[in-house]
């Protein structure tokens, strides 16, 4: 995922006030108003979409990290031990995403789109489940987890079979176990120094997951269909994202510039929350589906 320097993403907003109180009901309804009032909708999704699929996320409720920042995108291309400790640690964490599947979330902002409210569905997660509960409107805005791209020649193979040829090359990295991180990641504290990373099987370049590393950039051809789509909404609803990231955060300021109303279905604080018009801070899940039941 790409982070901006522009703007602190740790910083408090002036505004930022949670009705803990809020029930699920009295969410959905303020949320299926907003909907009825604005039913053609851009959403933005974030990783607390997925964490009920056993993906776990970076931040906690008041969008401060939990743990250090995944891989950097400048230090993974300049240094072969970051490459290396990279894919070992892979070897472990790949798993629970590739092992995922949609859960209630995912399935009822699916409906949501074939009910005609959803223009396009931009997600920041790489895991690819929005599109496995049915959705065909999306972006993936940081990139899919599931597939490799040689950053030589633009080789691409599925993910899995990269890491089939890391374990022929590592066979003793079959027996290790660790608690697993965000993005394919595990806390694996090992000596990497002898681990064989697999290279591009056409001109022996650097594999890289297809996802937009910290320090990197979303492809300009998905931002830019990303905004065209806004443009062409009514409004704006964050599902699931503290929006500390910039690539995310970008949609609410450029929705406020464009005077489109933004809803927000998160829990905890986000870095938009003196831009957001309706701020819900319920339990995603169970608000979408009242939702869908009140439309």
């Amino acid at each position: 995922m790409s982070l901006s320097t522009a703007s602190s993403p740790d910083t408090p907003t002036q505004n930022s006030v949670f009705d803990s109180s809020l029930t699920v009901e009295t969410a959905a309804a303020q949320l299926a108003d907003f909907i009825r009032r604005h039913p053609r909708l851009t959403v933005l999704t974030g990783a607390g979409v997925s964490t009920d699929s056993g993906i776990p996320d970076y931040r906690d409720h008041n969008g401060q990290w939990k743990r250090k920042p995944p891989v950097d995108h400048r230090e993974f291309m300049a240094s072969a031990a970051t490459r290396q400790r990279y894919w070992g640690r892979a070897l472990i964490g790949w798993p629970v995403i590739r092992n995922s599947a949609p859960n209630p979330a995912h399935f009822h902002l699916a409906e949501l789109e074939r009910r005609g409210h959803i223009n396009l569905l931009i997600t920041q997660n790489v895991d690819r489940l929005h599109q496995r509960a049915g959705s065909t409107r999306v972006v993936d805005l940081h990139g899919r987890a599931d597939e490799i791209r040689c950053m030589g020649c633009d080789y691409r193979v599925m993910r899995q079979l990269v890491h089939d040829r890391s374990y022929d090359l590592n066979p003793t990295f079959r027996h290790y176990t660790a608690e697993t991180a965000p993005d394919g990641d595990a806390d694996l504290e090992v000596d990497f120094s002898n681990f064989q990373v697999a290279d591009c099987p056409v001109c022996h370049g650097i594999l890289k997951p297809d996802v937009v590393f910290f320090g990197d950039n979303v492809p300009k051809a998905r931002l830019e269909q990303s905004l065209a789509a806004l443009r062409d909404s009514d409004a704006l609803l964050v599902v699931g994202s503290s929006l500390m990231v910039y690539s995310g955060f970008r949609f609410c300021r450029i929705a406020k510039e464009w005077n489109k109303p933004q809803a927000s279905l998160t829990l905890g604080r986000t870095r938009a929350d003196d831009l957001i018009d309706l701020k819900l801070n319920t339990r995603i899940a169970e608000t979408l589906a009242t939702v869908l039941q009140q439309l």
